[in-house]
């Protein structure tokens, strides 16, 4: 009796074990996966705070809040379970679709490289409504809409990274991935939103070093809502160029991808030391440029045809 005791603990223990591993794997895999949408989530981080502008600073994180939960929604009741009918029925569409998807980051990207060039916006909105409520409506709408799209890419991304788990643990994968990036995008989103608002407060109270922290804050606002815009453009750019090079290799055209890495490779061979960094500053610029001229080129084809 004590044996089999022993026996059935011992059993216990190495199913605990087991469990534990596999929910590293997937936590490991969930942070890889997460990692791979890095230029979609900075720029969801860069795109949403202009969604509040122009209201009352009262209802600022509501409306986050509101955002946040149409993008959950988007995540895990429209997106998750089309991605994984699309890992279970059509595999062989994951790579094509993630092309499409990388295809429009570069064409994001490139857009407001145009903008910035000719000085002129195509996202201006003339018709918004002006009562307060009517107002609110239409800008949550409007961030959900597109969050659809952003996060239809960071699913994407993140289901390219586990199609060759099994189904329930990219089930499993997809939806940490979707609410752990939602939850940190809109939190930062929310602190970015008020960061004025606890300036102003830092500013009057009686520290000489507390004022400055919050005059601080209140001046860096508008020059770290400028980076955010550059860093979230840059990285739309450079990982729709990646997407767009690996998937080309995948295809059977590997020529952009193996001309990168032999570049980079030569390069950072020749850098010493430092050889690994230059290695990925060349292929992050070289898939940057890729992604670029892609881009480009389906701004101007399209801009022609609305015109």
């Amino acid at each position: 009796m004590p044996s089999g005791l022993v026996a059935l603990l011992d059993d216990i223990a190495g199913i605990t074990k087991l469990a534990a591993a596999s929910l590293d794997d997937i936590g490991g895999a969930a942070a890889k996966a997460g990692t791979k949408a890095v230029g979609v989530v900075v720029d969801d981080t860069a795109v949403t705070p202009r969604y509040v502008v122009g209201l009352s600073p009262q209802r600022e994180l509501p409306i986050i809040a509101k955002i946040a939960v149409g993008s959950l929604r988007n995540k895990l009741l429209i997106l998750l379970p089309l991605a994984l009918l699309l890992s279970a029925f059509a595999s062989w569409a994951i790579t094509p679709l993630l092309m499409v998807g990388g295809a429009y980051l570069c064409f994001e990207g490139a857009e407001k490289v145009i903008e910035v060039i000719s000085g002129k916006s195509h996202d201006d909105d003339e018709d918004a409504p002006t009562d307060p409520e009517s107002l609110e409506k239409s800008k949550v709408s409007g961030a959900v809409r597109t969050d659809l799209i952003l996060s239809a890419e960071i699913m994407a991304i993140a289901l390219g990274e586990v199609s060759d788990t099994p189904i329930l643990t990219q089930g499993i994968i997809l939806a940490l991935v979707g609410i752990g990036i939602t939850i940190g995008v809109y939190g930062v989103v929310g602190l970015i939103v008020k960061m004025d608002d606890i300036g102003l407060h830092l500013a009057q109270r009686r520290s000489t070093a507390v004022q400055a922290v919050g005059r601080g804050l209140v001046t860096g606002m508008p020059i770290l809502m400028r980076a955010l815009a550059i860093i979230g453009t840059a990285a739309m750019i450079w990982v729709g160029g990646g997407i767009l090079v690996h998937g080309l290799e995948v295809l059977g055209f590997g020529w952009p991808a193996h001309t990168i890495h032999d570049v980079a490779e030569a390069l950072g061979h020749a850098s010493g030391p430092i050889g690994p960094i230059i290695a990925w500053i060349v292929t992050a610029t070289a898939s940057g440029l890729f992604g670029l001229a892609i881009g480009a080129a389906i701004a101007l084809i399209l801009h022609r045809f609305k015109h």
